[in-house]
């Protein structure tokens, strides 16, 4: 089940998948929205076992030179966003008692870079309110845990050329999408007794 804000998109991606699969359309800032996703989730495909909260939008630049409205935005989708998004999972996961939750966060959200202190606010907003809930799970059977990549080429850093993401892999100043994706299945692969809380993934050469 795949869901976001981009139909179009969305069902781009639906068309390459190689098994089962649904998009449905749904805004991060509306709970009522992730609810009725979750709900249609279970009723097509089964109880929920794993959800990923992965949306984010990203913001640089000084702070005074973002608009009030701008910061509104951000804070919406990457913090209030997926606490929407982990509340709906946790209260279809909770009555099973098992399941996992993996929310991306960023390197951003374990030091305060300064080129973006309003993303890297939303990130460190992120990691206390995982944490939190994470100590909260114990006992549950449902996991939480957080993946943090660095500079990942994707729309985010506007790299979409992929002769120039060839060039920044092959300096190990990037990662890829799918190298993020490897590290998530192996926090969701870990057996039972296990939890990844943090796992950080960076590019080997990024000084940060």
């Amino acid at each position: 089940m795949l869901t976001a804000r981009s139909a179009g998109r969305l069902q781009a991606v639906v068309a390459k998948l190689p098994g089962p699969s649904r998009a449905v359309t749904a805004d991060v800032t509306d709970p009522d929205a992730i609810s009725s996703v979750m709900e249609t989730a279970a009723k097509e495909f089964g109880p929920v076992n794993i959800v990923v909260a992965n949306a984010g939008v990203y913001m640089a630049n000084k702070f005074w030179l973002n608009s009030p409205a701008e910061i509104e935005s951000l804070i919406s989708t990457n913090v209030t966003g997926v606490m929407h998004t982990v509340h709906a999972a946790i209260t279809a996961m909770l009555p099973r008692g098992v399941g996992d939750i993996v929310v991306t966060n960023s390197v951003s959200g374990y030091q305060s870079i300064y080129w973006e202190p309003v993303y890297s606010a939303s990130k460190h907003a992120l990691r206390a309110f995982v944490e939190g809930v994470r100590r909260q799970l114990v006992g549950t059977g449902v996991r939480l845990g957080t993946i943090a990549p660095g500079v990942v080429h994707t729309e985010l850093w506007s790299v979409v050329d992929e002769a120039t993401i060839h060039d920044q892999i092959g300096k190990t100043t990037g990662i890829r999408p799918e190298d993020v994706a490897e590290a998530v299945i192996f926090m969701l692969t870990r057996p039972r007794h296990v939890t990844i809380r943090d796992l950080v993934v960076l590019p080997s050469d990024q000084a940060i």
